[in-house]
């Protein structure tokens, strides 16, 4: 969606208020240890689309938990919000801090290619011991 000053201003505020509705006033043990990563409001904040965090194995459970709670959460955000319109909600999952974590892992991990010495276009660069060749084995 469009971002403009207003419209940061008002996915922040509508973040905060579903963050603290979460937290606070909805007790389902399915949704605890979740987070609001982000929010969009449309122009017209008639919807409403979050972005939430998990644990990758909790994926399924949290998107049937907040499915399950939807109406009552869309209830209490409409009076937090306190806009004219009540917007419809639709939660997403945010895997970005698994790829995340994914990628820092695969950084991790240093191929054995690297360590080779490589001349300016990037190919290896022979070493004295591989220009030996198979007949001056000692």
């Amino acid at each position: 969606m469009k971002q403009n000053q207003y419209s940061r201003r008002t996915n922040e505020l509508a973040r905060v208020k579903l963050a603290n509705i979460l937290l606070f006033e909805v007790s389902d043990p399915d949704l605890a240890l979740v987070t609001i990563t982000g929010v969009e409001v449309s122009v017209d904040k008639s919807y409403l689309r979050a972005y939430v965090s998990c644990d990758a194995d909790r994926y399924e459970e949290v998107s049937a938990a907040l499915a399950r709670a939807k109406g009552r959460i869309r209830s209490l955000l409409g009076r937090a919000l306190n806009w004219r319109v009540t917007p419809e909600l639709d939660f997403r999952i945010d895997t970005t801090t698994d790829e995340a974590e994914r990628i820092a892992r695969a950084l991790e991990v240093v191929p054995p290619t690297l360590g080779v010495e490589k001349d300016e276009f990037g190919y290896p660069v022979e070493s004295e011991e591989d220009e030996q060749t198979p007949g001056d084995e000692e």
